[in-house]
């Protein structure tokens, strides 16, 4: 594991390789981690986005599910690496963006969730918009 200072043991499963990404992102912004990596701002890996998304989009749509697979990783280890750095400059923690877009995503799924009824993909996004609207209505966080 001396490869891996920053884990300490093989992840297995989606919950372990989660932390061990996370624990990576964090790592390499250490004094032992990577310069480039420290130098980069949330704006920077937030910019970073567009392109792996653009990226990941071109995989998917060629069809070529390894390199989807592989582009999604880039797009998923960005997220994580500008989370890490939103830590650090005091914009946010990753626990608080996770739970609010699993709030969000609940609130917004109402048909599922809540009183609403969808029967066709069309009524669930109506559902979608009817929700998003009473949310800025109201100044709900994540509008």
């Amino acid at each position: 594991m001396d490869r891996y200072p920053h884990i300490e043991r093989p992840p297995e499963g989606e919950s372990e390789w989660f932390e061990a990404l996370m624990s990576l992102a964090r790592y390499l912004r250490t004094p032992q981690g990577c310069p480039w990596d420290r130098e980069q701002r949330t704006a920077d890996f937030a910019r970073f986005l567009t392109n792996e998304a653009g990226e990941f989009v071109e995989a998917v749509e060629s069809g070529d599910d390894a390199h989807a697979r592989e582009e999604f990783g880039d797009v998923f280890f960005t997220l994580l690496a500008a989370a890490a750095v939103a830590e650090e400059e005091g914009r946010f923690r990753l626990e608080d963006a996770l739970r609010l877009i699993h709030e969000k995503m609940i609130r917004r799924h109402e048909h599922i969730f809540g009183d609403a009824t969808a029967e066709t993909p069309e009524d669930a996004i109506r559902v979608w918009k009817e929700a998003k609207r009473k949310e800025r209505e109201s100044g709900a966080a994540g509008a």
